[in-house]
């Protein structure tokens, strides 16, 4: 490898900024039909577009968009687009091109030692930056400032450039820098990046320096009006070639798809535990349902992280019933889907009558209402067979086909409950569940090819979504779900809350 700037020029080698750099990488994978951001899912006909033609332009780009929505990972990938490596000047503090040097160290250097000037390489991965905005970050911290004790140690007067001492952003030259949060920073903050944006260079408390920069700016924010911390002041916005604007996957599959590829699941979980497509399903449901519910702040946003965790809760609750229980393998149950309320609770910012509801409440009633939209998916929607208006004078057995939940109801109705532990094994679920009459023969009329416990699952599903149609009560208890008929529960002593869905009793 080359080691000194004589071997350098001849090896033919020409400097190109960064941004040229990434341009000419990009066009080359977009050549050969390679992915330019490999893993983002859901953003393959809208952000990643967007992104190349930015990177296309050479602009500085911001990422606008609410949390958890791979703003930061996009930036993080652009590190693909860059050149293996890069020579630069052995012992510059900002990764001088040996052929287009910059600050007072390098040029002293090659001024010195001329075609012998030691060159050094340095890999894609050390060419990235990235700082968080926070109220206390200074324009000493990002740009830099003159370092008194260097001056003393040095003997040097405040007039000489090596008395300074450089920020994060010029030690960043030749890299990919990225602000998260931008409209955290302070105003004056902000207004310390103007040249760096638009000149190129940088001011140190008025020293007389200009110190032509080569970096590719990435930001990334929450919508300005969404925010009360701060904003993005108008002229350094305007400085931001490139806006743009990221979202939350659009349909299930894609959201199907970030969760399986980003949760965290331990190898002996998988061995254990069994996650059927209709559990994953409801998971990310809830999410759905969260970004749409009047009880959740739309403009803070629901983050993917919700069904990440969801999920990794979910898989851990069936893990450990069966090590209570000592059974080698088991499958996450609907009633399992109590154990991802903590991963809900603190990844929701509510709307002040969704504090009145509190966190719990609005928790339970997401996973309620996920249940109610996926039920309709698998079974005929019970409000529309309730609709229903016959012309003719139906058989019994068109009534029979119109009405399958009325054997499930009738069973309630004659005063019979079901109550299912959580912590039940799974042949003991199985067994609760053929109690209820008609619940098997609807569930393998549906799904004529499930097995024994895929049939069971699709029965506990009818059970909790005839309860979100209002067919029956559910209770929630700390150890139990308690299904009942809808009328008798009214009457209870405890009809109010019965009737709501979403009882938690202490004393069960």
């Amino acid at each position: 490898m080359v080691k000194t700037l004589g071997a350098l020029k001849a090896s033919g080698y020409q400097p190109k900024s960064i941004k040229e750099e990434i341009r000419q990488n990009l066009i080359q994978q977009l050549k050969a039909g390679k992915t330019s951001f490999p893993g983002i899912v859901g953003y393959e006909d809208s952000v990643i577009p967007e992104t190349e033609r930015a990177l296309l332009s050479k602009h500085n780009i911001l990422f606008l968009g609410l949390r958890g929505q791979a703003k930061t990972r996009m930036a993080r990938q652009m590190i693909a687009l860059l050149d293996e490596y890069i020579p630069v000047v052995e012992g510059s503090d900002l990764n001088d091109d040996p052929l287009n040097p910059v600050s007072k160290y390098a040029k002293d250097l090659i001024a010195e030692k001329g075609d012998a000037t030691p060159i050094t390489w340095l890999h894609r991965d050390q060419r990235y930056g990235e700082k968080l905005a926070t109220p206390d970050v200074s324009v000493a911290d990002l740009i830099g400032d003159i370092d008194p004790i260097k001056a003393a140690n040095l003997k040097l007067s405040f007039d000489d450039e090596r008395v300074l001492h450089y920020g994060i952003i010029p030690r960043s030259n030749r890299c990919i820098f990225v602000i998260n949060e931008l409209p955290d920073l302070q105003a004056r903050i902000q207004v310390s990046l103007f040249n760096i944006l638009e000149e190129g260079d940088i001011q140190i408390r008025g020293f007389k320096l200009r110190l032509p920069l080569d970096i590719l700016f990435v930001f990334t924010a929450n919508p300005e009006d969404y925010t009360n911390r701060g904003s993005i002041v108008t002229p350094l916005k305007d400085r931001i070639q490139s806006q743009i604007l990221t979202h939350y996957p659009k349909t299930l599959e894609h959201a199907l798809e970030i969760t399986g590829q980003e949760a965290g699941i331990h190898k002996e979980q998988q061995e254990t535990v069994a996650v059927s497509d209709l559990v994953k399903r409801l998971i990310e449901q809830v999410a759905f349902e969260a970004r749409s519910s009047e009880l959740v702040d739309k403009k803070s946003g629901v983050s993917a992280r919700l069904t990440i965790s969801a999920f990794e809760n979910a898989v851990s609750t069936a893990e450990r019933r069966a090590l209570v229980n000592k059974e080698p393998t088991t499958q996450v149950w609907i009633s399992d889907l109590s154990g991802i309320i903590p991963s809900i609770t603190g990844k929701v910012e509510l709307v002040y009558e969704g504090e009145q509801e509190g966190p719990f409440q609005v928790a339970m009633n997401l996973v309620d209402k996920a249940i109610r939209s996926q039920f309709i998916q698998y079974f005929p929607n019970p409000e529309q067979l309730n609709k229903k208006r016959n012309t003719g004078k139906p058989s019994a057995q068109s009534k029979a086909d119109e009405n399958p939940y009325k054997p499930i109801v009738n069973w309630f109705d004659k005063g019979n409950t079901l109550n299912i532990d959580y912590n039940t094994t799974d042949s003991g679920k199985v067994q609760q569940l053929y109690q209820v009459d008609g619940l098997y023969a609807l569930v393998k009329k549906q799904f004529s090819g499930a097995n024994e416990l895929q049939a069971a699952l699709l029965m506990e599903f009818v059970l909790f979504g005839l309860s979100s149609y209002s067919l029956i009560s559910k209770r929630l208890f700390e150890t139990k779900v308690e299904f009942k008929d809808l009328f008798g529960s009214i009457l209870g002593a405890a009809s109010a809350e019965a009737y709501d869905n979403l009882d938690f009793d202490e004393d069960a």
